[in-house]
């Protein structure tokens, strides 16, 4: 008996390189590279939005505006949360090495028409959102590929390390671009967009010419009905959630608007649809037996979870340092988004520290304990932050954050590489897609949440604050509560923006009615946080109970999913399954790399035994 090399089907399989020990770590370098770089404009635009809306005159707090804030605010990340599965996908049928290249390329375009836009006003924020989501394609089609690039290149016993060390790239990018962005945008605002384009343009060419596809490719037609269904669904419920904060009909927030409902319930009925096609079409974008796989399902779940419960932290940090801690230290309203990215840097340090080790670690000893302990030392934080008085001592604040990035990184690559493990070698870029929505869309959950009950929190407390606070300056009754009964949303954004927005409110017409002195008291760096600073604690209290809560419960997730292997958990996935894994991994043996063999070696296959019996089959034919 003989097997002819090839005859085993015709799933296509790229040259593996020469020096597989050599290329791991060029594929490492250079997906480290483009997920930090995608990662870090999550959160680079965040901290510059003050100097963005400035550049192109537009007032962010004025009611017809809000909604472009919230768009430029979030539009990259529901981009990337909605497309990264089906780009995952499409590196599955096509290529993944093709599929991360063209994102890089994309990416870079999009950052050099961000930083090159003309366009000014209202007019000029479209513009800027219509190329924040082009960039959210490429970040997408980065996000969605790299894992399973990583995967694929590294075996199973040296894949924790690799993905912990891409991950905490990642996640430091999206703690580190608060930094970049409040010194770049200190400068000129066009320079937030253009940091990325050198890196952008430099991976671009070293990605073409030296990454090569050395997974697993299926021949297969697209899933068009589950893609689109999949991408109209979480669409209109990101849609839903982000209109969800803005007031409406007297409410603070829009949750009655009907056209929020509707987006939402639409969303909800729409993405229901798209589990019903894909238990039924022939070759689906998903497939939906990987949830059937427990390390799979627990570990999704705790990213998830987890990606709510901690997604939000930056946005109330910011809140907490820009609207109330760095003005009543003396720092000018100007100057609080640079300063607030240099306060939260020991969270990225924290990150750093333990990410890798955590990575590398996991390897040996297992991803449950890690992951666990991470999401459990989480939430323990979040409850001591619930402690820590509005104008803390920095120390102490310090040390909480870092030890929040320190439990962080605990669970990152651990939770990833539970993931990753867990799946299919051909299934790993709609697997990695899947890991990226889980994050991306816990982040803008989180953002939904965190600020609903934010404002719930102000709504509640802060009339009453504010109106006193204004008559016993001179202020006129019938103003101060007028002021006092605007929705709270704006008074929110103000805090997050750096905005003292007593001025603007009470107009100059008021502040010449109660004389110079206060008005320079009332417009000073101290009245506008101090005002808020009680209101605003009660909403933390809420914000960060729920994110305690939420960062349990994907601890005793983690803790469920265990540490199961791909060889392990495909078999208790059904019959079917195990048989064409089988065919797939076979295969590869006689096609793949030697990072294949190795690793089917490493899971206890017989690559040899399992040649020989699909070999046997094929003459039998």
């Amino acid at each position: 008996m003989s097997v002819v090399p090839g005859s085993l089907g015709r799933r296509a399989h790229a040259r593996p390189p020469q020096h597989p020990d050599r290329y791991k770590w060029t594929v490492l370098t250079n997906t480290t590279l483009g997920v930090f770089m995608a990662m870090m404009n999550t959160s680079v635009v965040i901290i510059s939005l003050p100097a963005i809306f400035r550049g192109i005159h537009v007032n962010p707090l004025q009611a017809s505006n809000i909604g472009l804030l919230l768009w430029l605010l979030q539009g990259y990340m529901v981009v990337t949360a909605v497309l990264v599965v089906t780009l995952g996908r499409i590196g599955d049928l096509f290529g993944r090495v093709r599929m991360y290249n063209a994102g890089f390329a994309v990416f870079s375009l999009g950052s050099i028409a961000l930083a090159l836009s003309p366009v000014t006003g209202p007019t000029g924020a479209l513009v800027l959102i219509g190329l924040r989501i082009v960039q959210g394609i490429g970040g997408a089609l980065l996000m969605a590929n790299s894992m399973a690039i990583l995967t694929d290149a590294f075996p199973v016993s040296e894949r924790g390390m690799a993905l912990g060390i891409n991950i905490v790239a990642g996640i430091s990018g999206s703690f580190l671009g608060l930094l970049v962005g409040g010194v770049l945008a200190d400068v000129d605002w066009r320079l937030v967009f253009l940091v990325s384009v050198p890196f952008g343009v430099a991976g671009t060419v070293w990605a073409y010419l030296k990454l090569k596809d050395t997974g697993l490719r299926s021949p297969a037609r697209i899933d068009w009905w589950g893609n689109a269904s999949f991408a109209i669904g979480l669409v209109l419920l990101m849609v839903g959630l982000t209109y969800g904060l803005m007031p409406y009909g007297g409410h603070s927030m829009g949750w009655t608007n009907p056209a929020v409902l509707t987006e939402l319930l639409g969303g909800v009925s729409v993405l229901a649809m798209f589990v019903w096609i894909e238990s039924r079409v022939a070759e689906p974008m998903f497939h939906l037996g990987l949830f059937r796989i427990r390390a799979f399902l627990g570990a999704g779940s705790a990213n998830l979870l987890a990606n709510m419960g901690r997604g939000g932290l930056q946005f109330m940090l910011i809140l907490w340092l820009q609207g109330i801690w760095l003005p009543l230290h003396g720092y000018s309203y100007a100057s609080t988004p640079l300063w607030s990215g240099i306060y939260l840097v020991p969270m990225s340090i924290g990150y750093l520290l333990s990410g890798p080790l955590a990575g590398r670690l996991s390897d040996r000893l297992g991803q449950r304990w890690f992951s666990t302990v991470g999401m459990l030392g989480a939430a323990v934080t979040f409850v001591a932050l619930l402690f820590v008085p509005v104008d803390f001592p920095y120390p102490e604040f310090a040390l909480l954050v870092l030890a929040n990035g320190v439990f962080t990184g605990l669970f990152s690559a651990p939770n990833t590489t539970t993931m990753m493990n867990a799946v299919p070698p051909r299934q790993r870029g709609a697997a990695s897609g899947m890991r990226a929505t889980f994050m991306n869309s816990g982040f803008v959950l989180s953002i939904s949440l965190f600020f609903s009950l934010m404002i719930v929190g102000l709504a509640a407390t802060l009339p009453h604050s504010m109106a006193a606070g204004l008559i016993g300056q001179g202020v006129p009754a019938d103003v101060a509560h007028r002021v006092a009964a605007l929705p709270p949303v704006g008074t929110l954004f103000a805090a997050f923006l750096g905005y003292n927005p007593i001025g603007t409110l009470l107009g100059h017409q008021v502040l010449t009615h109660i004389g110079a002195a206060h008005a320079a008291t009332v417009t000073g760096k101290s009245f506008f946080p101090a005002l808020v600073a009680g209101p605003f604690h009660h909403g933390l209290e809420v914000a960060f109970t729920a994110s305690a809560i939420l960062c349990t419960a994907a601890g005793l997730a983690s803790w469920w999913a265990g540490d199961e292997q791909h060889s392990e958990t495909t078999r208790r996935s059904g019959a079917d399954d195990r048989a064409a894994v089988d065919v797939d991994e076979a295969e590869a043996i006689l096609g793949a790399p030697a990072a294949a063999v190795e690793e089917l070696q490493t899971e206890g296959q017989s690559a040899r035994s399992l040649a020989g019996q699909i070999g046997v089959k094929g003459e039998q034919r």
